[in-house]
């Protein structure tokens, strides 16, 4: 297993860097949640630690690709992999599928396999959680900032279209995140109505 920290540092210095201010959802704290959140379902899925490592890895670099471009900043953030991790001494074959990871995290998901799935389920952890109106509300504002044209009523319908089709992929979040995510379904619905 690599020691994550000097690339860490490096990816959290880049993201604080490099990122647009305006990207109130897309940021800094967002990609340590999804790191978090990626080691512990790694962990629930019993994962090894080589795959707790590279789901590490992927995670902190899932959202770099914004800092060049906002649409298909998944290829973007690869591209940036491949430039840098070998540094942090990753083989081709470990970055292939670190990038097969990132490019898990690409909606609408279609994750390949069991560390596709735990890295895009981590991803969207948040909508079964209590802060998913707060984190929620983040995206809007960054959305808003992009598209001014945006409104609060166009958003929520966004959303539940988005959250009756989505679904996780790990047995861990579809047992543990699922419920909250559907009462945070329900809580939008009744507010459209």
């Amino acid at each position: 297993m690599q020691s994550n920290l000097p690339m860490m540092d490096f990816v959290v210095g880049l993201l604080k860097n490099k990122l647009s201010k305006f990207y109130y959802y897309h940021n800094v704290e967002h990609t340590l949640y999804v790191t978090a959140k990626a080691i512990e379902i790694g962990h629930h899925q019993k994962c090894t630690g080589n795959e707790i490592d590279l789901l590490t890895v992927a995670s902190l670099w899932h959202d770099t690709g914004f800092i060049k471009t906002y649409n298909g900043h998944e290829a973007a953030g690869c591209t940036l992999a491949k430039k840098y991790l070998p540094k942090f001494g990753y083989t081709p074959e470990a970055i292939d599928k670190i990038c097969g990871m990132i490019m898990a995290t690409k909606l609408p998901q279609q994750p390949k396999n069991k560390l596709e799935e735990i890295i895009a389920d981590a991803d969207l952890e948040y909508l079964g959680t209590e802060h998913a109106t707060e984190t929620a509300n983040k995206l809007f504002k960054e959305l808003k900032r992009i598209n001014p044209l945006l409104t609060k009523k166009e958003w929520n319908k966004t959303q539940i279209k988005f959250l009756k089709q989505h679904h996780y992929f790990t047995p861990y979040c579809k047992k543990n995140i699922e419920p909250a995510k559907q009462a945070y379904l329900k809580q939008l619905l009744q507010t459209a109505e």
